[in-house]
């Protein structure tokens, strides 16, 4: 928390940084602060200790450490999420802006939670069968996963209804303004209203750089 930036602006950008739901951070915040833990999407919340007017609390995400601060007792008890306040600030929204300027060429070993406006070049290796599921609009949809690969590690692209369509096992895509977020504790690509899938064909380079790479993890047989 450098250049005196107060707790609820921190913890607005954790919650955009990490793609959690501002009421949804506090009230895991609330519960660690009684129950001495809670989750909130990949986060973890512990309660370090209680003092007589703060409470220490340590967020992580996996083995990462994200944050440890203290927060006063009166935090909690206005009756208001000072986070979803802090998340509507212009301040906050000139910070993101900086942050996040233009679309970002990403290897896939280097992406992190919260990122956004990402591209990436990445060939297909694996899509699970489609499910219908009841969206929060009220409506069904199709979603699938696909487990897509670069020369620098592996990700799943969550696909909805027409995306499904678009892409097959082996294929290069191209994926443009997506973003980086956390589902069940895994890293995975969403590609929104605003950003594209495009079939890349006859990229041999790509495709070379990437059999290199599968070749060097392959197994080797122990005469």
């Amino acid at each position: 928390m450098r250049n005196k930036v107060s707790i609820h602006e921190y913890l607005a950008r954790l919650s955009v940084k990490y793609d959690v739901e501002p009421n949804k951070l506090f009230a895991a915040l609330v519960l660690a602060s009684e129950k001495e833990e809670s989750t909130c999407g990949g986060l973890s919340i512990s309660c370090r200790s209680k003092l007589r007017d703060r409470i220490i609390l340590l967020i992580t995400n996996g083995t990462k450490v994200v944050a440890q601060f203290p927060v006063s007792r009166g935090f909690f008890m206005d009756g208001k999420n000072p986070i979803e306040i802090s998340r509507r600030t212009d301040v906050l929204r000139t910070h993101l802006q900086l942050e996040i300027k233009t679309p970002r060429d990403l290897r896939i070993s280097d992406s992190r939670t919260g990122m956004k406006q990402v591209n990436l070049r990445a060939k297909v290796l694996e899509v699970t069968k489609p499910t219908t599921v009841f969206t929060r609009y009220g409506t069904y949809a199709k979603v699938a996963n696909a487990l897509v690969s670069d020369e620098t590690g592996t990700i799943k692209l969550c696909l909805w209804n027409d995306q499904i369509d678009l892409i097959s096992v082996g294929g290069v895509l191209q994926i443009e303004n997506a973003h980086v977020s956390m589902f069940r504790g895994e890293r995975q690509l969403r590609v929104g209203k605003y950003g594209t899938l495009r079939n890349i064909k006859n990229d041999a380079s790509f495709e070379e750089k990437l059999k290199m790479v599968l070749i060097s993890r392959a197994p080797t047989d122990v005469p």
